[in-house]
């Protein structure tokens, strides 16, 4: 069985390619455009694809390194057709990954053996944080996993309303103290709840409110430090979700959050509505942080385990 067969399903193939085509359409239609009449990658050619993966909001830094990754194999290999661009992009962008320590995973894993394994979610209002969290949730469950929600942003309106919502849709425990609570006590109490109740996971939502930087620093450490409290080691995860719709808005907040705390886990939502899914590829670069999950539409399992191979095989197919 190939990889791409035992890794997807039907299904999940459909849903990466639909959710990639806004991308995929944008990408190739100007590199088409660009080696049009051309035989070989010249200078002019590699100039145009600079600006076109700028434009896809890979971001300047990682555009850069991919061209001269591609102008030294046109170095190298002296004659190189317009024909063979594809193909070399797709593997140095893989290779990119690679580095990043984004690794091929095929299913939903813990971060921890530990029992139970504590993620603390984190990320600005409106990026589809708490359905990231719904979703997440819904795919441990259904390997037969203990979960608890735990509600740590207090401050949004109907925030804590809508995880209990996502709680009840997937048949889980879920932890709050209510609103205008203190974040740091409830992700304290919510492992101490995932602990007497024997659970295998706690996922904790927090506050999004990318206010300034000294108080997202204060809060965000605060929270950590009551969790490994509570119990050593943890959290064993801090998953900042961004959404590739606001493009280089997601290298902003990537930059806040991971100056703010030690992110270890990126998850991309809503590449299905934007062109510039290229975000996925500089994120990871530039801040030496593996995607784990990508959204790809609004069904609650078109959250999908981020594979390396599978998302650049689906965008240069």
């Amino acid at each position: 069985m190939s990889f791409f067969k035992k890794f997807f399903n039907k299904e999940k193939k459909e849903d990466l390619d639909k959710g990639l085509e806004k991308t995929k359409t944008n990408l190739f239609g100007k590199i088409t455009k660009a080696v049009a009449g051309k035989s070989t990658v010249d200078d002019e050619v590699l100039d145009e694809l600079e600006g076109i993966l700028i434009s896809s909001d890979v971001g300047l830094d990682t555009t850069v390194k991919i061209i001269d990754r591609i102008e030294a194999r046109v170095k190298r290999d002296r004659y190189l057709g317009t024909g063979e661009l594809n193909e070399i992009l797709r593997d140095e962008i893989v290779q990119l990954l690679a580095e990043n320590n984004t690794v091929d995973i095929e299913d939903y894993v813990l971060p921890s053996d530990t029992k139970p394994s504590v993620i603390l979610v984190v990320g600005v209002n409106g990026v589809g944080k708490t359905t990231t969290i719904g979703k997440l949730a819904h795919q441990y469950k259904a390997q037969g996993k203990k979960v608890v929600l735990g509600a740590g942003d207090t401050f949004r309106a109907a925030a804590v309303d809508q995880l209990k919502i996502w709680s009840e849709r997937v048949g889980c425990d879920f932890f709050s103290k209510g609103m205008h609570t203190d974040p740091a006590a409830v992700a304290f109490e919510t492992v101490q709840h995932a602990i007497d109740n024997d659970c295998d996971v706690a996922i904790i939502d927090t506050a999004g409110r990318l206010h300034t930087k000294i108080n997202l620093m204060k809060e965000l450490s605060k929270i950590r430090r009551s969790v490994g409290k509570c119990m050593e080691g943890a959290p064993h995860e801090v998953l900042l979700v961004l959404d590739a719709t606001t493009g280089q808005n997601a290298f902003e907040q990537a930059k806040h959050f991971t100056d703010a705390t030690e992110v270890s886990a990126l998850a991309l939502t809503k590449l299905d509505g934007t062109a510039k899914g290229g975000v996925a590829i500089g994120i990871s670069d530039q801040f030496k942080v593996p995607i784990k999950y990508i959204g790809v539409g609004e069904g609650i399992e078109q959250l999908q385990v981020f594979n390396k191979r599978a998302f650049v095989e689906s965008l240069f197919s």
